[in-house]
């Protein structure tokens, strides 16, 4: 028995550094010290356009540009219209080992891809390497350097205190307006709109004729400030509000009083029908172009659509009004202190076996960064570049200064949409990401299209109805498994390893029992 327990506690040490450790000794990516070119590598490429034949055109360039360079690399496109659907397709295929090779994503999703042993490359040291770096001297482009990516957009990658991404693309919100009906209404566009005026000025064009017809636009219709991303409607305010949302380590914080008064603000301007959401009454930019709407917040990368002349306008040419853009920051409660939320894809890098093919994807990946993809792409919509390389180079300035020059490739709203981020990059923020903070983001935006909801369905929608949609929201988004009320994380399952280390355990100390009761009766 003594032998026994002595192996069996050997058992479990060796055990515990397996549980501890996991995959990461054997699994764990190492930079090749040269990039093996005399072999073909084929990898994939998931990416997502918004159904906009000239980024696919960026695309295929580019991996036509990059396979010119280097003719052992096959890049396989494959293209979405979601970011949910690539996230969905991902979350399948890390089960089965079928992750692509490169994916454009958002951070958040990230944050839920890492929870698997090495399922996504850490960059720092790939970003860093003197051979195959950002800068590096083995590349075959004019890749740019760690120093010349944005910083801004450069640590929206950080997760955990490691870089999992590469900005690719950044956008930000802004206000489409319909300047002639502002004016016509007796009110002038200020450089920085406020909730208050921006809700005052849609309650005053709900005004009606004796007939039913809106006096601002003689039609049957209209819906004056349509929202197209509620979550990022919640998340802003609370941000401008300086109210809590959620914390670096994962603590959920969104069911709040000032949450609360947000959504009932909203039920109130959605009661009288001046406010609506894109779930609800669909595409703010069709409503605008067709006379039916004054204020629609959507993405700049939203730019090529909005407007009376927008190049990709998605209404029928007898339904345009004719009427001039304008475009603004989101409304805020401060406006001496600017805050507009950081978006647009990111790169990640997923893990293999082979060192080779994944340095041949990190290739890839940084010259998506390179100056003439950051510039082609940017001038699809309203993006703008990740790199000052790009921003301050001269093909990119030319292309800013000429702006309505004509509403295709120099159209003018998406031009000063892109400005606006340019000039605001400082006032930009981004939330804080972990495992959860996906649910969490569409968790916000549920908040208020549910209270838009029952308010249009003629519910009361007051404390005690905010109250019971915390309950159902955290039950609804699971957010009750990451201790939303506590503030702790849901870290997930445990590893194998830690499992068979309990059970383990739990049976080496059952054996000690049995030993100890038997020499007691001995």
């Amino acid at each position: 028995m003594k032998k026994l327990i002595e192996f069996m506690f050997l058992g479990v040490l060796c055990l515990a550094l397996f549980g501890c450790h996991g995959k990461i000794a054997s699994d764990s990516f190492v930079i090749p010290e040269e990039f093996d070119d005399s072999r073909h590598y084929e990898i994939s490429f998931w990416a997502k356009n918004d159904t906009n034949i000239n980024q696919v055109n960026v695309y295929k360039k580019a991996i036509s540009d990059f396979q010119d360079l280097y003719p052992n690399i096959t890049v396989n496109l494959k293209l979405y219209t979601d970011y949910s659907r690539i996230y969905n397709d991902v979350i399948t295929n890390i089960s089965t080992g079928t992750t692509p090779n490169v994916c454009i994503t958002y951070p958040d999703h990230i944050a839920t891809y890492i929870t698997g042993n090495n399922t996504v490359v850490p960059l720092d040291p790939l970003m860093k390497d003197e051979k195959y770096g950002l800068g590096g001297s083995e590349v075959r482009f004019a890749s740019p350097t760690v120093d010349e990516v944005v910083k801004e957009f450069l640590d929206e990658c950080i997760i955990n205190g490691n870089y999992y991404a590469l900005p690719y693309m950044r956008s930000t919100e802004v206000t489409y307006i319909n300047k002639d009906y502002v004016e016509k209404l007796g009110y002038e566009i200020p450089d920085v709109l406020t909730w208050d005026y921006i809700f005052e000025v849609s309650e005053a064009a709900m005004a009606k004729d004796e007939e039913g017809n809106f006096l601002i636009n003689k039609q049957k219709i209209m819906i004056p400030f349509i929202y197209k991303s509620t979550d990022n409607m919640m998340i802003s305010m609370l941000k401008q509000l300086n109210a809590p949302y959620s914390d670096s380590d994962g603590s959920i914080l969104i069911f709040n009083d000032q949450t609360r008064d947000i959504l009932l603000d909203i039920a109130s301007h959605t009661k009288t029908g001046a406010f609506s959401t894109f779930k609800i009454s669909s595409y703010p930019a069709n409503f605008l172009n067709a006379g039916q709407c004054i204020f629609a917040i959507d993405s700049t990368a939203g730019a090529t659509w909005m407007g009376s002349d927008a190049p990709l306008i998605d209404i029928p040419e007898d339904n345009i009004v004719r009427f001039e853009t304008i475009v603004r920051p989101i409304p805020q409660y401060d406006t001496e202190n600017i805050k507009m939320i950081s978006q647009g894809p990111s790169l990640c890098i997923f893990n293999k076996k082979d060192p080779d093919e994944v340095l041949a994807s990190w290739l890839f990946a940084q010259y998506l960064l390179s100056n003439d993809i950051q510039i082609g792409y940017a001038q699809t919509e309203g993006y703008i570049p990740v790199t000052y390389k790009a921003l301050n180079s001269a093909e990119y300035q030319d292309y800013l200064s000429r702006a309505g020059e004509d509403n295709r490739l120099h159209y003018k709203t998406k031009i000063e949409a892109a400005k606006l981020l340019i000039d605001n990059t400082e006032n930009t923020f981004v939330t804080a990401v972990f495992n959860g903070s996906a649910s969490l983001r569409e968790a916000a935006g549920n908040l208020i299209e549910n209270t838009c909801k029952a308010t249009r369905r003629k519910e009361n929608v007051d404390n005690a109805y905010i109250e019971k949609l915390y309950e159902d929201t955290i039950s609804l988004y699971h957010l009750d498994q990451a201790s939303a009320v506590t503030g702790s994380r849901d870290l997930g399952p445990l590893p194998l390893g830690s499992k068979i280390l309990l059970i383990s355990l739990a049976s080496l100390w059952v054996f000690i029992g049995i030993y100890y009761f038997k020499s007691v009766k001995s």
